[in-house]
């Protein structure tokens, strides 16, 4: 039976509202812009009325790293007129302008930790109570909040952890069906038939209108008792090959760092409650981490706040982030071996996988390879917490899998890397529950997984274009270091006065073979003088995209050195390009050379690698050209063959 007090719910309510530097809403978060407003309204739930209220403007860190103004517009780190807060954002918040924010604005922990003064010296609120926060939808705290303390390295106090959803409560109030669940802080007001606020105190006029719903929810009678639940940590789990995972729960992340772990991944999707054991990193054929991993989340309202994060950052890496199904969860972190059920099932916080075994090596001597030196530390269970990878037939494979209790025990054992067993150095890394699943999988089956392949990201729309000409005249640039996500108006903005010089339809974007922007393009200018100028004056200027403010390398170049630079005969150290449209002929050409040359290509190769090229073509959407391409890839000690399709 539950008690009185519990079934009043909290006695007070905090209305917090998050503004960031960017997109506002249901897309608050999903630029990953900084908070610059945080607002706590304090009612009291018993008397219906407000007690108080905070406002904190919140300085962005990118303010921080700034210099000067007044060195010129060249230099990123100079906000002057830098865009650090977006139109968006602006028009929604007149106030929060970028002066204001550097004059006004304190760091976001310095922010919570006034909050969390203030709430303990309100003489209305019972010592030691905790605030229950009331947010407008999920994104200002999964989305918002915790991802970016996370990332600032703030701990949050434990309440944050529990919030109200202010959209789902009043669905529970005053819907039977669920019509009411898209409503926002506008709809709710005009359902009530309240009017909107237009002048208050606060910064965003929204906050006031919040603050009515709630009294009148609380005035209707609803009680705030089933709050939302942020996971902080990644609990294990076990899953098996019989398990069904709802094809709505889990995504695909690509482009983590190899020596990234699950607990990495897991503060990457911070904010969002991963399911137990829900991170399954995917290996290569050989075993190795591929940069990928599967990711389920508790339901699909969690997964689909997940796949805002595509293109968000890890370090300094940028992470794609796409659907999934179940089956490949499945496959992945699934396993059939009982001895590894009974392994993992063992409660160890920490896995480590050693690589480099002596195949005669037995539990004892991981044991005291573990206790021997300076940061000893016991293996969880002694030797039953090892578990030896091995084939088939029972010979070894130098492999093996090893528990720890704490994660205190994490960096003293990791702290062993190349460190030796015998005459044989081992390698140790931080492994997780479903890649001991994958190893032993695949151990005792190697046939058994077979990765399904992420699907290629759609291509840029190919448009008729002008053909590159050839020549020895210098009408072209060559730009190098592009933000990966700038488009062709970011280019024209960065080029400036420039720009009025580029021929119609000039801006050629290049693409590498998975049909990604490889950071460069060229530009067909007007003339060789225009080309020179804009080679001189931009060359290693600044462009700045969103966050990221990267310098890029303007050079001048002819049709003949692009042409060269495109079929490979002079390049950068990374993959041949996948070309934008607007070098149609020029690239035919390219590969009727190659096809005509095959007998000197071939005699390159070096004997223990073999290379598949693969010739596609892609046809514009007006039908009039088609764009042949060259993919390249090798593999060790197989056969070597040509397929063709010839345009």
């Amino acid at each position: 039976m539950q008690t009185q007090a519990a079934t009043r719910g909290p006695t007070h309510l905090v209305a917090l509202y998050v503004a960031t530097a960017g997109l506002q809403g249901n897309a608050l978060g999903s630029d990953e812009e900084e908070i610059t407003l945080l607002v706590y309204v304090l009612i009291d739930v018993q008397q219906n009325r407000v007690m108080g209220r905070q406002q904190y403007i919140v300085r962005p860190m990118v303010m921080d790293e700034s210099c000067t103004p007044g060195t010129g517009s060249d230099n990123p780190a100079i906000a002057g007129s830098s865009g650090v807060i977006s139109e968006v954002a602006l028009a929604h918040a007149p106030a929060l302008s970028e002066r204001n924010l550097r004059e006004h604005g304190i760091p976001l922990e310095q922010a919570i930790e006034k909050f969390e003064a203030w709430w303990s010296a309100m003489s209305c609120v019972t010592s030691g109570s905790a605030p229950r926060f009331v947010v407008d939808g999920q994104a200002p705290m999964r989305q918002c909040l915790h991802p970016e303390a996370c990332n600032k390295d703030i701990n949050l106090p434990e309440h944050y952890t529990l919030f109200h959803d202010l959209r789902k409560e009043f669905v529970a109030c005053y819907s039977t069906h669920g019509e009411l669940s898209t409503f926002g802080i506008q709809e709710m007001m005009e359902y009530f038939g309240l009017p909107l606020d237009t002048e208050n105190e606060f910064y965003v006029h929204e906050i006031q209108d919040m603050i009515c719903v709630i009294q009148r929810m609380i005035k209707d009678g609803h009680v705030f008792q089933n709050p939302e639940t942020v996971n902080i940590v990644l609990e294990p789990g076990i899953c098996s090959k019989d398990e069904e995972v709802d094809n709505g729960c889990v995504v695909r992340a690509r482009g983590l760092p190899w020596q990234s772990s699950d607990q990495d991944i897991a503060k990457f999707f911070r904010g969002l409650n991963v399911a137990k054991g829900g991170v399954a990193l995917c290996l290569s054929p050989m075993g190795r981490r591929n940069g990928e991993a599967l990711v389920r989340f508790v339901n699909k309202e969690h997964r689909d706040m997940a796949l805002k994060r595509h293109k968000h950052h890890m370090g300094g890496r940028y992470i794609e982030v796409y659907k999934a199904s179940g089956e490949d969860f499945v496959g992945v972190a699934g396993g059939t071996s009982g001895e590894a059920h009974a392994f993992l099932s063992r409660g160890a916080q920490v896995i480590v996988r050693m690589r480099g075994l002596p195949y005669d090596c037995v539990a004892k001597q991981v044991l005291d390879f573990f206790l021997s030196g300076q940061k000893p530390c016991h293996v969880l269970d002694g030797e039953d917490g090892v578990l030896f990878v091995k084939k088939p037939d029972g010979r070894a494979t130098g492999d093996a899998f090893v528990l720890f209790a704490k994660e205190e025990d994490a960096v003293k054992a990791l702290s062993k890397h190349r460190d030796c067993i015998g005459s044989r150095y081992i390698e140790l890394f931080r492994s997780t529950i479903a890649e001991v699943q994958q190893v032993l999988n695949r151990a005792i089956d190697p046939k058994q997984i077979v990765l399904p392949t992420p699907p290629i990201p759609q291509l840029p729309p190919i448009l008729p274009q002008h053909i590159i000409t050839s020549g020895t005249r210098k009408d072209c640039v060559r730009l190098r270091g592009l933000p990966y996500e700038a488009l062709v108006e970011h280019i024209l903005e960065f080029m400036g006065e420039h720009s009025k010089n580029i021929v119609y339809q000039g801006v050629h974007m290049v693409y590498n073979a998975q049909g990604q922007p490889s950071g460069e393009a060229f530009i067909q200018m007007d003339s060789e003088s225009s080309a020179y100028a804009c080679a001189s004056q931009r060359h290693h200027r600044y462009m700045i995209y969103g966050k990221k403010q990267r310098y890029i390398e303007v050079f001048q170049c002819s049709g003949d050195d692009m042409n060269l630079v495109l079929t490979g005969a002079v390049t950068p150290a990374s993959t041949k390009a996948l070309l934008s449209p607007g070098i149609f002929g020029v690239y035919r050409s390219s590969w009727r050379f190659l096809c005509r040359n095959f007998s000197s290509l071939f005699l390159y190769l070096s004997p223990p690698l073999s290379f598949y090229f693969f010739f596609i073509s892609i046809g514009s959407r007006t039908g009039s050209s088609s764009l042949p391409l060259l993919l390249c890839c090798s593999h060790f000690l197989s056969p070597f063959f040509f397929v063709f399709y010839l345009p």
